[in-house]
């Protein structure tokens, strides 16, 4: 297992993920996942193709880094309500 990169949680009021740290941890097979410092259960698994691979470079755990430590900011935005929740279908780009 790659060495596993640490995000520390959100804290305040209203927390989805109290007193925890998250790390990002590539797996044997290539994925990629967060979750719970303490906890072997996935949160998240991104698991990039050969394809995007190859087109980053092999700088898909940067980029994995990147995507999922903004998740985890929005995540916190979200739940201290700094966002409407959206009625209705959307479009994800």
């Amino acid at each position: 297992m790659a060495d596993a990169y640490i995000i520390p949680a959100f804290r305040g009021e209203q927390t989805f993920m109290p007193t925890s740290f998250l790390e990002i941890v590539e797996l044997p097979d290539g994925r990629i996942e967060l979750r719970r410092a303490e906890d072997e259960g996935s949160l998240v698994t991104l698991d990039f193709s050969e394809d995007a691979k190859a087109f980053l470079q092999g700088q898909h755990v940067e980029v994995a880094k990147a995507m999922l430590s903004v998740g985890v900011q929005m995540a916190g935005r979200l739940v201290e309500g700094e966002f409407d929740k959206e009625e209705g279908s959307r479009v994800l780009h």
